[in-house]
């Protein structure tokens, strides 16, 4: 993975604003590939590595 990529979160998708090979877990800094990215949160714009680091970020805004 060689460049990190600019996305915009939308509620069932998302769209490349510049493309790239990767973006990185808000959680773990953790690189996940365009391919494998399956968690984000449209409302913070911010992208997980699993669903384990979604959970943890969930569990910190309800604090």
């Amino acid at each position: 993975m060689k460049k990190l990529a600019k996305i915009k979160y939308l509620p069932n998708n998302f769209q490349i604003i510049e493309p790239g090979d990767y973006v990185e877990c808000a959680i773990s800094k953790k690189k996940i590939s365009i391919e494998n990215l399956t968690y984000w949160n449209v409302d913070l714009q911010e992208a997980y590595y699993s669903y384990h680091e979604a959970f943890k970020k969930r569990e910190q805004i309800e604090k």
